[in-house]
Protein backbone atom coordinates (compact mmCIF):
# COMPACT_ATOMS: atom_id res chain seq x y z
CA UNK A 1 0.00 0.00 0.00
CA UNK A 2 1.19 3.49 -0.74
CA UNK A 3 2.79 5.40 2.10
CA UNK A 4 1.41 8.82 2.87
CA UNK A 5 3.02 11.28 0.50
CA UNK A 6 3.37 14.82 1.84
CA UNK A 7 4.15 17.78 -0.42
CA UNK A 8 3.74 21.21 1.16
CA UNK A 9 0.24 21.30 2.64
CA UNK A 10 -0.91 18.35 0.50
CA UNK A 11 -1.09 14.71 1.59
CA UNK A 12 -1.89 11.77 -0.68
CA UNK A 13 -3.07 8.76 1.29
CA UNK A 14 -5.43 5.82 1.40
CA UNK A 15 -9.09 6.70 1.97
CA UNK A 16 -10.57 5.53 5.28
CA UNK A 17 -13.88 3.62 5.46
CA UNK A 18 -15.42 6.41 7.54
CA UNK A 19 -14.74 8.87 4.69
CA UNK A 20 -17.01 7.10 2.17
CA UNK A 21 -19.70 9.79 2.45
CA UNK A 22 -17.20 12.58 1.90
CA UNK A 23 -15.78 10.74 -1.11
CA UNK A 24 -19.27 10.14 -2.54
CA UNK A 25 -20.05 13.86 -2.25
CA UNK A 26 -16.81 14.80 -4.07
CA UNK A 27 -17.55 12.16 -6.72
CA UNK A 28 -21.03 13.65 -7.27
CA UNK A 29 -19.73 17.21 -7.44
CA UNK A 30 -17.04 16.34 -10.01
CA UNK A 31 -19.36 14.21 -12.17
CA UNK A 32 -21.97 16.96 -12.20
CA UNK A 33 -19.66 19.08 -14.34
CA UNK A 34 -19.91 16.86 -17.42
CA UNK A 35 -23.59 15.93 -17.35
CA UNK A 36 -25.31 19.06 -18.72
CA UNK A 37 -28.77 17.80 -17.74
CA UNK A 38 -27.62 16.50 -14.35
CA UNK A 39 -26.32 13.11 -13.31
CA UNK A 40 -28.78 10.37 -14.21
CA UNK A 41 -30.42 9.06 -11.04
CA UNK A 42 -30.28 5.29 -11.21
CA UNK A 43 -30.83 4.79 -7.49
CA UNK A 44 -27.19 3.94 -6.75
CA UNK A 45 -26.17 4.43 -3.13
CA UNK A 46 -22.76 5.94 -3.88
CA UNK A 47 -21.71 6.07 -0.23
CA UNK A 48 -22.18 2.29 -0.05
CA UNK A 49 -20.35 1.85 -3.37
CA UNK A 50 -17.39 3.87 -2.10
CA UNK A 51 -17.39 2.05 1.25
CA UNK A 52 -17.20 -1.26 -0.66
CA UNK A 53 -14.36 0.06 -2.84
CA UNK A 54 -12.39 1.17 0.22
CA UNK A 55 -12.89 -2.22 1.89
CA UNK A 56 -11.85 -4.32 -1.13
CA UNK A 57 -8.64 -6.17 -0.29
CA UNK A 58 -7.70 -6.25 -3.99
CA UNK A 59 -8.17 -2.53 -4.63
CA UNK A 60 -6.81 0.87 -3.78
CA UNK A 61 -8.66 4.10 -3.11
CA UNK A 62 -6.34 7.07 -2.74
CA UNK A 63 -7.18 10.65 -1.92
CA UNK A 64 -5.43 13.98 -1.95
CA UNK A 65 -5.99 16.07 1.15
CA UNK A 66 -5.33 19.80 1.39
CA UNK A 67 -5.86 21.76 4.58
CA UNK A 68 -7.64 18.78 6.12
CA UNK A 69 -10.13 18.36 3.25
CA UNK A 70 -10.29 15.60 0.62
CA UNK A 71 -10.00 17.37 -2.74
CA UNK A 72 -9.27 14.49 -5.14
CA UNK A 73 -9.66 10.73 -5.28
CA UNK A 74 -8.64 7.72 -7.35
CA UNK A 75 -9.88 4.13 -7.25
CA UNK A 76 -8.14 1.29 -9.07
CA UNK A 77 -7.64 -2.47 -9.12
CA UNK A 78 -7.19 -5.36 -11.53
CA UNK A 79 -10.60 -5.78 -13.19
CA UNK A 80 -12.52 -9.04 -12.74
CA UNK A 81 -11.13 -11.55 -15.24
CA UNK A 82 -8.50 -9.09 -16.47
CA UNK A 83 -4.80 -9.80 -16.92
CA UNK A 84 -2.81 -9.46 -13.68
CA UNK A 85 -0.37 -6.98 -15.23
CA UNK A 86 -3.16 -4.54 -16.15
CA UNK A 87 -4.84 -2.26 -13.62
CA UNK A 88 -8.05 -0.35 -14.23
CA UNK A 89 -8.52 3.19 -13.01
CA UNK A 90 -12.22 3.00 -12.15
CA UNK A 91 -12.63 6.50 -10.71
CA UNK A 92 -10.48 9.63 -10.78
CA UNK A 93 -12.01 12.91 -9.63
CA UNK A 94 -10.71 16.31 -8.57
CA UNK A 95 -12.92 18.82 -6.79
CA UNK A 96 -13.76 21.43 -9.47
CA UNK A 97 -12.53 24.20 -7.16
CA UNK A 98 -9.06 22.61 -7.41
CA UNK A 99 -8.82 22.05 -11.16
CA UNK A 100 -5.57 23.23 -12.76
CA UNK A 101 -3.85 23.39 -9.35
CA UNK A 102 -1.59 20.37 -9.92
CA UNK A 103 -3.52 18.15 -7.53
CA UNK A 104 -4.71 15.80 -10.27
CA UNK A 105 -1.20 15.38 -11.64
CA UNK A 106 0.16 14.72 -8.14
CA UNK A 107 -2.54 12.11 -7.48
CA UNK A 108 -1.92 10.47 -10.87
CA UNK A 109 1.80 10.30 -10.08
CA UNK A 110 0.99 8.51 -6.80
CA UNK A 111 -1.24 6.07 -8.70
CA UNK A 112 1.55 5.32 -11.19
CA UNK A 113 3.98 4.70 -8.33
CA UNK A 114 1.54 2.24 -6.77
CA UNK A 115 0.92 0.52 -10.12
CA UNK A 116 4.65 0.10 -10.61
CA UNK A 117 5.09 -1.22 -7.06
CA UNK A 118 2.26 -3.71 -7.67
CA UNK A 119 3.91 -4.93 -10.89
CA UNK A 120 1.39 -3.52 -13.35
CA UNK A 121 2.77 -2.68 -16.80
CA UNK A 122 -0.39 -1.15 -18.19
CA UNK A 123 -3.42 0.75 -16.97
CA UNK A 124 -6.80 1.23 -18.61
CA UNK A 125 -9.75 3.50 -18.00
CA UNK A 126 -12.91 4.72 -19.62
CA UNK A 127 -13.88 8.38 -19.74
CA UNK A 128 -17.25 9.91 -20.56
CA UNK A 129 -17.38 11.10 -24.20
CA UNK A 130 -18.58 14.54 -23.11
CA UNK A 131 -15.79 15.03 -20.58
CA UNK A 132 -13.29 16.79 -22.85
CA UNK A 133 -11.46 18.34 -19.92
CA UNK A 134 -10.65 14.91 -18.48
CA UNK A 135 -9.71 13.57 -21.92
CA UNK A 136 -7.20 16.41 -22.34
CA UNK A 137 -5.83 15.79 -18.83
CA UNK A 138 -5.26 12.10 -19.55
CA UNK A 139 -3.69 12.85 -22.95
CA UNK A 140 -1.19 15.23 -21.29
CA UNK A 141 -0.20 12.39 -18.95
CA UNK A 142 0.39 9.91 -21.78
CA UNK A 143 -2.92 8.04 -22.00
CA UNK A 144 -3.87 7.03 -25.54
CA UNK A 145 -7.02 5.59 -27.15
CA UNK A 146 -7.09 1.87 -26.41
CA UNK A 147 -6.51 0.05 -29.72
CA UNK A 148 -7.80 -3.16 -28.09
CA UNK A 149 -11.11 -1.55 -27.14
CA UNK A 150 -12.28 0.97 -29.76
CA UNK A 151 -15.60 2.67 -29.02
CA UNK A 152 -18.68 1.17 -30.64
CA UNK A 153 -21.51 3.16 -32.17
CA UNK A 154 -23.45 4.85 -29.37
CA UNK A 155 -20.86 4.31 -26.63
CA UNK A 156 -20.95 6.92 -23.89
CA UNK A 157 -17.33 6.29 -22.94
CA UNK A 158 -13.94 6.32 -24.62
CA UNK A 159 -11.42 3.69 -23.61
CA UNK A 160 -7.84 4.76 -22.89
CA UNK A 161 -4.62 2.86 -22.17
CA UNK A 162 -1.44 3.92 -20.35
CA UNK A 163 1.97 2.26 -20.33
CA UNK A 164 3.31 2.30 -16.76
CA UNK A 165 6.90 3.51 -16.97
CA UNK A 166 9.67 1.42 -15.39
CA UNK A 167 11.93 2.80 -12.72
Amino acid sequence: MINDRVTGNRVIRTVLRAEAGTVAALHHRARSTYYPDGIPDDGTDWTAVWRTAVERPDGHVLCAVEQGRIVALASFRVPEGGPADTVKLFQFHVDPDHWRSGIGTALHTACVEQWRADGHGEAVLDVHVGNRRAQAFYARLGWIPDPRNPPAEGDHHLFLRFRVPGE
